[in-house]
């Protein structure tokens, strides 16, 4: 059942179970005891990921953001690399089948996510102080025998059980995709993982998103049937963005963890451009900011929601989180810099930070020495749908160069350049576009009569 609501921030407390509320990280528990044992009970906690990239992604990071803040509260993390579930797949959250992968495409995406999984909890810790702790779950999973998993596993879980499972139900419901036999199994080998993480390692909790609630319970079942024992388990709402696509996709795709795959300077304008009906939720989500502060942004948002203060702060916290502070830094004095009323004081050191995330077309450096027609470079760049409708941007005081507006539809020079290869170009507050001179005799130059 969903719980957020159940808790008061009127009523906070400093401890891990009020501050899991507050921050509305608990959307469906399986006992009404969890909360208290969070409080005052040492728990082995485990999340899932199954490698089926070679970085993680935003759509990835609560959960970790969850181990680490459990941690803090002195619970012992437990991180399971699905090498053996990435196998099979798992339905939930998808309409179709996965694309299976092989296992030299698992374990090359192990070798991408281990990294990133190390950055974000203490595994150094001494054994009394509850170090996390890393397992793959192809060490079991791999070893099983078809026959004696069906007979000592199966059984123990109906078909009419797993049906009723959300993330089955969704996908049989919908008989021009169905579910595969594979993928039908993944609750069960999910199942089985917390049924060998309780044996092995104590863990006694399950943390996923929502829609990992079905699997969790078909583990905790388990370990009741086989082991005796009890487990729990809680989830955590989906994060979404206002038009309740996933949180972690642009139009590019996700946004990863990777530096090389999504920069920093990239992450950081994708959260600056966070909606105000989802930011302070970010903020919960997956800042370490304390209480007082989250809700001082909450209160400037409400009084002036054009400031962004909350953006602002959710870009630099997360950016610092992945990448570090001084990476940070750097992006935040590209950011100021590329919206600054005098951008001809650029540094190359700035510029490079930012040109692989910047939509850009080069041109021969030739190409300046008559000049180019200003409404003609934004047709060609994209940034107006022709020559005509460029010409109404501008005489609306809607086109800048270098960050100064254009008063009338005149050329660009070498005299625009800055560090004498640049030109910047914007339309309204958020589309930039950079011109790049090259001294190479490139091809892809502005054609004089292009229509417009």
């Amino acid at each position: 059942m969903p719980v957020t609501d159940s808790f008061s921030e009127d009523s906070f407390v400093e401890t891990c179970s009020s501050d899991l509320a507050f921050r509305k990280l608990i959307y469906q528990m399986s006992d009404e005891a969890l909360p208290k044992m969070l409080d005052e009970t040492v728990l082995g906690i485990y999340a899932g990921f199954d490698p089926t990239a070679d970085s993680l992604h935003l759509g990835n990071l609560l959960q970790l953001c969850n181990l680490r803040r459990l941690q803090s509260y002195g619970h012992r993390p437990v991180v399971v690399l699905g090498g053996g579930t990435a196998m099979i797949g798992d339905p939930g959250g998808k309409s179709a089948e996965r694309k299976l992968l092989s296992k030299e495409e698992i374990e090359r995406n192990i070798d991408g996510v281990l990294p990133q999984l190390e950055q974000f909890l203490d595994f150094s810790l001494p054994k009394e102080k509850n170090p996390a702790v890393l397992i793959n779950n192809s060490s079991w999973l791999d070893e099983l025998k078809l026959t004696d998993f069906l007979r000592d596993i199966g059984k123990h879980i109906t078909v009419g059980q797993m049906i009723a499972k959300e993330s089955v139900k969704s996908r049989i419901e919908r008989p021009e995709q169905g579910i595969s036999f594979t993928e039908f199994s993944y609750m069960l080998l999910q199942g089985y993982d917390f049924l060998q993480l309780y044996k092995s390692h104590g863990s006694n909790v399950q943390i996923g998103g929502s829609d990992q609630w079905g699997n969790i319970t078909v583990g905790i079942d388990l370990i009741s049937k086989i082991a005796g024992g009890k487990a729990f388990g809680f989830t955590s709402p989906l994060v979404l963005k206002a038009d309740g696509s996933k949180f972690g996709k642009s139009e590019q795709g996700a946004i990863y963890l990777d530096k090389r795959k999504t920069s920093p300077f990239a992450l950081y304008q994708y959260l600056l451009r966070s909606e105000d009906e989802t930011v302070g939720d970010y903020l919960r989500f997956f800042t370490f900011l304390d209480r007082e502060t989250i809700l001082d942004l909450d209160y400037k948002r409400s009084l002036n929601p054009k400031a962004r203060d909350s953006q602002a702060a959710l870009a630099y916290e997360l950016c610092a989180l992945i990448h570090g502070k001084d990476e940070t830094n750097k992006v935040l004095q590209a950011t100021k810099a590329l919206y600054s009323d005098d951008v001809s004081l650029l540094s190359s050191d700035i510029l490079d930070a930012v040109i692989n995330d910047v939509p850009k077309t080069i041109f021969p450096i030739q190409t300046l020495e008559n000049g180019i027609e200003i409404a003609e470079i934004l047709a060609k760049t994209n940034l107006a749908k022709s020559k005509k409708d460029a010409r109404t941007i501008i005489g609306q005081g809607g086109a800048y160069i270098n960050n100064k507006r254009i008063q009338d539809s005149d050329t660009i020079g070498d005299e625009n350049l800055i560090d004498k290869k640049f030109i910047l170009l914007r339309r309204g507050r958020k589309e930039v576009h950079l011109l790049v001179f090259s001294q190479d005799d490139l091809t892809d130059t502005l054609a004089p009569g292009q229509a417009g």
